[in-house]
């Protein structure tokens, strides 16, 4: 007994050490998305500026699309704004907006205070659209082809590293950069 009583930490000790060990170099931010290479899950809910209006996956078919996910609460969302600014006023790829989680006055000051450079901008209050892209917070950045399916999901801020070495990449690999 007294044996099981000095072995049992030991255990734990190397165990709890295994898994700590597993995670060291991985990024953080890189969050596996069971939707890479499949069809965006299809949505129609109102665009924020206008909601009598719906918009949605299949209004954005076409061409490859940029669609950001972000709240006037979310303070990364003000880091990455510039980025995503500079983005849709580039012409690369157009850039469309998923207010998540929001309250509509809430997200119209914020544009106001901060700018719109969203193509449009639907929005998702009850965090339906979220669930089905399987969001985890704000922001989040999907890459979606011509044809509706999804081909990189980024977790966190924006920026222009992540822009040149892994969305460009892919817009010319797919026909859009």
């Amino acid at each position: 007994m007294n044996r099981l009583i000095l072995i049992l930490p030991l255990v734990g000790f190397l165990a709890l050490s295994g898994l700590l060990y597993s995670g060291i170099g991985k990024d953080p931010s890189v969050l596996p998305s069971a939707l890479i290479d499949r069809p965006a899950p299809d949505f129609a809910v109102p665009e924020l500026l206008e909601p009598t209006r719906t918009v949605g996956k299949a209004d954005w078919l076409g061409k490859p699309y940029l669609l950001n996910v972000w709240a006037s609460w979310c303070g990364a969302c003000q880091i990455e704004h510039q980025v995503i600014t500079d983005i849709a006023q580039s012409g690369v790829v157009p850039v469309y907006g998923l207010n998540w989680k929001d309250e509509r006055s809430e997200a119209l000051r914020w544009l106001d205070h901060f700018g719109n450079p969203y193509a449009a901008i639907a929005h998702d209050p009850e965090n339906e659209v979220g669930i089905d892209f399987g969001v985890y917070g704000a922001p989040e950045t999907f890459l979606i082809d011509a044809q509706g399916h999804v081909r990189f999901k980024h977790v966190g801020p924006l920026t222009e590293k992540i822009l040149n070495e892994q969305i460009i990449p892919i817009l010319n690999e797919v026909g859009g950069g």
